[in-house]
């Protein structure tokens, strides 16, 4: 049976099997966040950017 290949979340350190590229702060670092850290990043925050998705792949 293959498995997903997980990744950790930069925010809250969970493992997910999706993952945002994004910045919540002026000049900040691209961060890679998990769908619940991404909707509260980007809530009202004038310095967040999307730099796109990492989707989990299958392992054989």
């Amino acid at each position: 049976m293959a498995q997903l290949k997980l990744q950790l979340c930069n925010i809250c350190n969970n493992l997910v099997d999706l993952r945002y590229r994004i910045q919540d702060q002026e000049a900040g670092e691209w961060k890679m966040g998990c769908s619940d850290c991404w909707q509260k990043v980007s809530q009202d925050n004038p310095y967040y950017r999307y730099g796109g998705t990492w989707k989990a792949k299958k392992k054989n």
